[in-house]
């Protein structure tokens, strides 16, 4: 890691004011304003983190710097797991800081009824949050991890929807691994006008084909134990010349593999298939 430091000593562009009420950063010639709860409690702030993809340098310099301000840590694990987000910015936090693990209580595939896998989720999500504002009624800063944006299709999102009306919050957009596997596989997404649709890979086999059949460009998440489905709608579709597989995008142990090689039961939740789409003729 290098030993630049972009935080210590540096002022926030526009200046900041993180105690009047709204806050203004000047982003050329147009301000941004976030507003806060009107009434929130007399409290911490939560800060909503996007750290990136897995590349530690890959964190933006404000959230580095929120990161730092925090006096508690909240991050997603898995059991007997540290998780990922906490794995790629660990090497930026001081030994004081307080980590405060949200262990999952299910992760991979949801076991089969009468399993109650959404109750079992909602009870868990509300328990973290509970834990989190436990540090922020205390007076205490909490920053809650999260890989890649917090909200898109991110873990920070259950605990905004639980606290962001309670207690002041700051999200802090993060690089999301659409755009780093883009950057990894260096592909184009989309050039000029189209459109690019993003799926889970989760959905049923009849919607992923339905939805593919007009996109323009896609990219398909959250392959995992579903990695088999998905490429077989892709094939079907005639798409499997165009699509492209990476998996742990800027990580460490990144991999990119030619779709009809890739081993369906060796395929992590980190994976992404690109559709990119059909370059423009001018180009």
């Amino acid at each position: 890691m290098a030993s630049f430091d972009p935080v210590v000593g540096a002022e926030p562009v526009g200046g900041a004011d993180p105690v009047g009420g709204i806050e203004r950063v000047t982003a050329g010639s147009e301000p941004m304003v976030q507003t806060k709860p009107k009434d929130p409690e007399k409290s911490g702030r939560l800060f909503g983190l996007g750290v990136g993809p897995g590349d530690p340098e890959l964190i933006t310099v404000k959230a580095l710097r929120r990161l730092r301000e925090s006096e508690v840590i909240a991050y997603y694990a898995g059991p007997r797991k540290r998780g990922n987000a906490l794995t790629s910015i660990e090497s930026w936090l001081r030994e004081d800081q307080q980590r405060l693990p949200l262990i999952y209580p299910v992760t991979g595939r949801p076991p089969p009824p009468p399993f109650d896998y959404e109750g079992t989720m909602r009870a868990f999500y509300d328990a973290s949050a509970e834990r989190v504002a436990e540090h922020l009624r205390a007076g205490r800063d909490v920053a809650a991890l999260c890989e890649g944006d917090p909200l898109f299709y991110g873990s920070f999102m259950y605990l905004h929807d639980r606290l962001a009306d309670r207690f002041e919050t700051e999200v802090v957009p993060g690089v999301c691994s659409v755009v780093a596997s883009a950057s990894v596989l260096q592909t184009p997404l989309v050039y000029r006008d189209q459109t690019l649709l993003v799926l889970a890979g989760t959905l049923p086999e009849a919607d992923l084909e339905r939805m593919l059949a007009n996109a323009q460009a896609a990219a398909i998440m959250k392959l995992g134990s579903n990695f088999e489905k998905v490429r077989r709608v892709i094939m079907a579709l005639g798409l499997g010349d165009r699509a492209l597989y990476v998996e742990r995008a800027t990580m460490t142990n990144e991999q990119i593999r030619p779709l009809a090689e890739v081993d369906p039961t060796q395929v992590p939740y980190f994976s992404m298939i690109l559709v990119p789409g059909e370059r423009w003729q001018a180009a």
